[in-house]
């Protein structure tokens, strides 16, 4: 494995080199402050120069290449790296852009060296980056933000900060997640991540998840999943599985999956031990009674009983005995300490309920407070993350390591992550359900793992979006615009486009000057990316346009029918309630579609041999009212009372290949996630953008659902069968859309684009 040198101080930073290195994986980073320039060990010998690195590693790792075209990129990448005044900076990024208009990537259809090594320049100049972020290059903004956010230049921008950082963290803990772990050996970081099983796991759990597995994989290290399993009262065996399957939903993966039932036999064995030490005793103290002498500092009578009072005690419980159901075991720490964690909580306490693992052995159970820093210290973890509502009890944590006599266990906390009008309890999640307000644990309202992303939400904007969440030690209620827009920017670039027509909102329109006869063509599923792949779109005569549409046409205006032309509308039939019944509208494909005001969708009017699949466009709003319930709130009470929202409408037949949790994107509707088909009508969901509108609450009056539609003419498998294009079309001629060079190279006879780019 080649080795790639770098000092994280160095400025302007490397991070075409880097990035490459990390995403290739053909060179490890060595981050080392007296490094003076950077340098690249590889095959025997060693490369200084910055573009050959590049391209070594670009080599190396077989990425797509065009020396020819290259060469003008790192022309330019160098330029890039010191421009300074406002004119040139512009003037470059016009060219770019304009560049990436039609183009996935800058040369051919796949990353190379040029993409890497303009990236990085970008990347590296302020300046420049500033202007960029300023959002008035569209298409290069969108190439960057992919780089951006690839999965490897995260772990890259991880790994800088930690770098960076090393040398000021001496001994105190990590604040932030690019921080690194205090103490952390490479190769010997063991993490774990121990949920109850008894829910589902939620968006709550997800950061926790990701950060363990995020910070053993930094280390080399493992990661432990742990079923924290020590109340057979709430804890089932069916939870075990299904919080696995949410963990790989989230493509996390333990490298060992233990419970704390394994080590009931050990943890006892620690409990007789802290009593005949005198660091813990049976107490039979009424709950309401202990807590409030917790509260104001007040002993048990018990709690300078004998030790042989105590074993007693602790033995009448482990036999489930009905004098032995009345005590419990409590650490004998402190009566007043002013952090009230520290006030003798309890240890040990009797159920005689059945445990789903275990059975009857046991009618006593450790508290997680107790189980939990043993455990940890028996299974090797290194570092125990979790969150900062816990801060409290990390004093707590350390004594019964301390007490119980074994290697401690360091502690990296966060903060718990919240969101507005969302319920993280488990308790209150269980009411929606048993009250059938939801259609179970995976509905998309749900903020568990499954909901959300059964919703739309992709494994690398939660992972990004927990990530970047730095140094914060701060328990807000966040809003869910930011997670949804890192979403969008994930999904927007691969999303196939396709259309839909609300059904009950169609206005049939007839084409003047359009085809005799009903043809169907090969566009492409994403205009700014060929590796997408193509669609079939169906040419009419009589198409099918929405309403709100037709209601916004002046007479004769021109507009553009999306991946046709523009058309000139002739005339309207209105009726007396003012609904349009009908429209005729001329083909003028020599009309120029970037002086048309309005781009929009339609699609073919359905026949027997091409019928337009019926679909069910789903949107929601939240569960509650109210962005944030208190202790003491009745859920009841703030219940939205509609919050889900069905629109039928009619779709273009492409739809019939999609596989169930697909994304796509309707285009003028909005990015959706395939989740079913129930008689002939594929269900679709909308997954929010991160937009205001799309976010904030709808609670209001009941909304109205559309009636059912009927199911499409045909079957799924006889309408794909029937947009296979003719041999021939008599209207036009068309082109591989992106060619060898993106533009088509021959004009096209139903439509002309004239050339965006400058001889």
């Amino acid at each position: 494995m080649a080795t790639l040198t770098v000092s994280p101080k160095q400025t302007p930073f490397p991070f075409a080199q880097t990035a490459i290195a990390t995403f290739t994986g053909k060179a490890d980073i060595n981050f080392d402050d007296a490094a003076t320039g950077i340098s690249l060990d590889i095959g025997g010998s060693t490369v200084d120069d910055e573009e050959a690195i590049v391209q070594a590693l670009a080599k190396e790792a077989g990425l797509a290449d065009d020396s020819s075209k290259s060469t003008a990129f790192f022309a330019l990448a160098k330029n890039l790296r010191t421009l300074a005044v406002f004119p040139e900076i512009v003037s470059a990024l016009d060219t770019l852009d304009d560049h990436l208009a039609f183009r996935t990537f800058l040369i051919g259809h796949g990353i190379s060296a040029a993409d890497w090594i303009v990236w990085g320049s970008l990347k590296g100049n302020i300046k420049v980056l500033g202007l960029l972020k300023n959002n008035q290059h569209s298409h290069l903004l969108r190439w960057f933000s992919y780089f951006d956010t690839l999965k490897s230049t995260q772990i890259l921008l991880a790994d800088l900060a930690s770098a960076k950082a090393n040398k000021t963290r001496s001994n105190k803990t990590a604040a932030g997640f690019a921080l690194g772990l205090q103490d952390a050996v490479d190769g010997h970081v063991v993490t774990r991540f121990p949920p109850e099983p008894s829910g589902y796991l939620h968006i709550g759990h997800t950061k926790a998840a990701i950060l363990n597995q995020y910070f053993a994989k930094m280390y080399h290290g493992k990661m432990i999943v742990r079923f924290d399993d020590t109340n057979p009262s709430k804890e089932r065996t069916e939870f075990e599985d299904t919080i696995l399957e949410d963990l790989q939903l989230l493509d996390i993966h333990g490298d060992v999956v233990t419970h704390t039932s394994d080590h009931f036999d050990k943890l006892y064995a620690f409990a007789i031990q802290l009593i005949k030490d005198g660091k813990a005793y049976a107490d039979d103290t009424e709950q309401l009674q202990m807590r409030e002498e917790r509260f104001n500092g007040i002993a048990s009578k018990h709690r300078d009983d004998s030790v042989e009072a105590n074993l007693a005690h602790f033995e009448e419980m482990k036999a489930g005995t009905t004098e032995g159901q009345r005590w419990c075991i409590r650490a004998k720490i402190s009566v007043d300490d002013p952090n009230k964690a520290m006030r003798d909580p309890v240890i040990y306490r009797c159920n005689m309920l059945p445990h789903h693992r275990t059975g009857d052995k046991w009618k006593i159970y450790p508290t997680y407070d107790f189980a939990c820093p043993i455990v940890d210290s028996i299974e090797g973890v290194t570092h125990a993350l979790r969150t900062n509502e816990y801060r409290d009890r990390n004093p707590q944590y350390n004594w019964m390591m301390e007490a119980a006599g074994v290697r401690k266990v360091s502690i990296w906390d966060f903060s718990r992550l919240n969101f507005v009008y969302t319920l993280l309890s488990k308790r209150k999640l269980h009411w929606f359900v048993n009250e059938h307000l939801v259609g179970g644990w995976d509905d998309p309202r749900f903020p568990t793992v499954r909901g959300i992303r059964r919703r739309g939400m992709t494994i690398e904007a939660l992972t990004q979006f927990m990530l970047s969440q730095g140094p914060s030690q701060a328990v807000v209620s966040m809003e869910w615009d930011a997670i949804w827009t890192t979403n969008k920017k994930i999904i927007d670039p691969i999303a196939p486009r396709h259309w839909a027509i609300t059904k009950e909102k169609t206005v049939p329109v007839t084409i003047t000057g359009g085809p005799s006869a009903i043809e169907v063509k090969a566009v492409p599923k994403h205009k700014k990316n060929a590796e997408i792949g193509e669609k079939k779109t169906v040419y009419s005569s009589n198409i099918l346009i929405e309403q709100e549409d037709a209601q916004s046409f002046e007479d004769n205006e021109e507009l553009t029918l999306m991946d046709w032309g523009n058309a000139i509308v002739r005339s309207k039939e209105v009726d007396a309630a003012g609904t349009i019944t009908s429209i005729t509208m001329e083909l003028n494909l020599k009309g120029d579609f970037r002086k048309t005001k309005k781009k929009i969708t339609w699609l073919a009017q359905p026949t027997p041999e091409h019928p337009l699949p019926s679909v069910k466009l789903v949107d929601f709003d939240y569960l509650i009212t109210k962005k944030k319930l208190e202790e003491n709130d009745n859920v009841a009470d703030f219940v939205t009372p509609v919050s889900e929202f069905k629109e039928f409408a009619v779709a273009d037949a492409n739809v019939l290949d999609l596989k169930k949790g697909e994304i796509i994107q309707f285009e003028r509707k909005g990015y959706y996630i395939y989740d079913n088909e129930a008689d002939g009508v594929r269900e679709f969901f909308k997954i929010p953008d991160g937009r205001a509108a799309g976010i904030a609450s709808k609670a209001g009056p009941p909304a109205v659902a559309a009636a059912p539609v009927a199911a499409p003419v045909a079957a799924p498998a006889k309408a794909a069968e029937a947009v296979s294009p003719p041999s021939a079309s008599s209207m036009y001629t068309v082109e591989k859309f992106y060619g060898n060079d993106v533009i088509p190279g021959e004009a096209s006879k139903m439509y002309k684009v004239d050339s965006i780019y400058k001889d």
